[in-house]
């Protein structure tokens, strides 16, 4: 069984992921999506920014000859190569008797815990990691006078859990090759920014993570499902996950309940759905907290009965003229740039829908796209201007300032736009599984004419655009950001239809 890094990182952000990856149908598993390699091409160029203008030395073997690679990654820390890219560390490379694998026990002089542990069960496991960057530094090893550190590039902007667990798996790894223990392992996160991951404390919990992958991967225990909507959506087993809760009815389907208040439902007996929707709240409040007990089982009351539930006492109002606006963004977070600004205009005094793109075709050209957006919502100076996140106030905001507008128009336009994801979840529980856009929108029927797009394919779209310069990719944009303005004025004329028929 071959363990890796890239395996215990993936099993920290989900079990279930890693022991798919080993024993489950791959014909379950779907192709991976085009954000996922967008993400992957732009680590490769940060890799490759960071690299430029440096030496380094790299193993030229098989990608998949994981040994020959670990060999030949062998001979250069010997020959004392300044710095190694793509290196591979496999204890198997080098005598068993280097301790820092088989016992984890105040490795180093400078590791300052004092727990001790039994010593790993290994047998048939061949343990590997794949660290970006082996950098030389001066000291005593195996090799001589000198030593390596390893160095992970990732794109996240912060140092993750398991980024760390990572880092400190490869240094592990690392200590058992060279005969001896690093005090560091580095990260290199997004924008280059360096991380130095503290092994005083990450030693100990990889060792714990070790243990229980281990002990999954052998008992072949397949883990519960659990759908997190922000870490599940990217994975390709997703559909094959979700498929089951949804037929389990899991809680986890539930918005409001974390993995926490999972187990704290489990424990008071409370495992499904009906369980939780019929239950008093008083029995939740003991389980989860009176904060959130009575949102949860709404929620779960809303879903079982597939209705909406008008909240008590409402304090909100939906604005409503002869011409509204109905606004969307999309945008590229890589970039920090907005490259489309749509709006729908609706008349309802003369029974038209228009709806109005403003795209930057190129980077540069968001400065102009913005002015024009400003010049086409100043003929409406008293429509109310309908969106859903926050996303739309703070970028109005953005661009202003970047720009230099004029306060007094930013002032103008602010008290205009109103935030329909903040006025459905203080009116009404809808039976959902999440409170996106798309969610609400397709329980209410509306459907999107492009079915696989989203925000992330959008910003794929737009990247490939500007490397191919296929016009089909522009149309696709404008598609799906036209849909997401008639998503909104969907949902908002629901809303207004459902608090007139419920008298409020």
């Amino acid at each position: 069984m071959l363990l890796t890094d890239e395996l215990l990182l993936n099993y920290k952000r989900c079990r279930r992921r890693t022991y798919l990856d080993f024993y489950g149908d791959g014909s379950h598993k779907k192709t991976e999506k085009d954000f996922i390699r967008k993400l992957r091409e732009e680590n490769r160029q940060q890799i490759a920014d960071i690299l430029s203008g440096q030496e380094y030395s790299q193993p030229y073997a098989d990608r998949k000859d994981y040994a020959g690679r670990a060999n030949e990654t062998l001979i250069l820390m010997k020959q004392g190569a300044e710095s190694i890219f793509k290196g591979v560390l496999s204890p198997a490379t080098v005598s068993e008797s280097n301790p820092y694998l088989k016992k984890i026990i105040k490795v180093g002089t400078n590791l300052t815990t004092t727990e001790s542990y039994s010593p790993l069960n290994l047998t048939g496991i061949t343990l590997l990691a794949t660290p970006t960057l082996l950098q030389k530094q001066p000291g005593k090893s195996l090799f001589g006078d000198w030593y390596y550190v390893p160095t992970s590039v990732k794109l996240g902007r912060r140092p993750k859990p398991e980024y760390q667990i990572v880092a400190a798996f490869q240094a592990l790894l690392l200590a058992q090759v060279q005969g001896m223990w690093t005090d560091s392992a580095n990260l290199i996160l997004r924008r280059q920014n360096p991380y130095a991951v503290n092994l005083n404390r990450w030693i100990p919990r990889l060792y714990e993570i070790l243990t229980e992958c281990l002990e999954m991967m052998r008992d072949r225990a397949e883990p519960e499902v659990f759908i997190s909507r922000q870490r599940c959506s990217l994975c390709r087993w997703y559909d094959h996950c979700y498929s089951i809760a949804q037929t389990e009815q899991h809680l986890s389907l539930v918005p409001g309940i974390t993995p926490s208040r999972y187990q704290a439902l489990q424990a008071a007996g409370l495992a499904n759905l009906e369980a939780v929707a019929s239950t008093t709240v008083e029995q939740l409040q003991k389980a989860i907290g009176a904060d959130v007990a009575t949102k949860v089982q709404r929620q779960a009351q809303a879903i079982v009965e597939n209705k909406a539930i008008l909240l008590p006492h409402p304090q909100a109002t939906i604005p409503t003229d002869n011409i509204e606006l109905y606004f969307d963004i999309e945008a590229e977070p890589e970039r920090n740039l907005d490259y489309l600004l749509g709006v729908l205009v609706v008349n309802h005094a003369e029974g038209t829908e228009e709806f109005h793109a403003f795209l930057a075709e190129k980077p540069e050209e968001e400065e102009a796209v913005w002015q024009e957006f400003l010049i086409f919502i100043s003929q409406y100076p008293q429509a109310p201007i309908f969106h859903y996140s926050e996303y739309e106030v703070e970028t109005i905001k953005r661009l202003g300032r970047l720009y230099q507008t004029p306060q007094s128009i930013i002032q103008e336009i602010i008290p205009r736009l109103i935030d329909l994801h903040r006025k459905v979840t203080i009116l009404v529980t809808l039976p959902v599984e999440n409170y996106s856009l798309k969610t609400l929108a397709n329980w209410l029927g509306f459907q999107w004419r492009d079915l696989d797009a989203s925000g992330d394919q959008s910003v794929c779209w737009y990247d490939n655009w500007l490397k191919e310069g296929n016009r089909d990719l522009l149309f696709a944009i404008l598609r799906y950001n036209e849909d997401d303005c008639r998503a909104t004025y969907h949902l908002k004329t629901w809303l207004v239809n459902f608090l007139a028929e419920n008298g409020s």
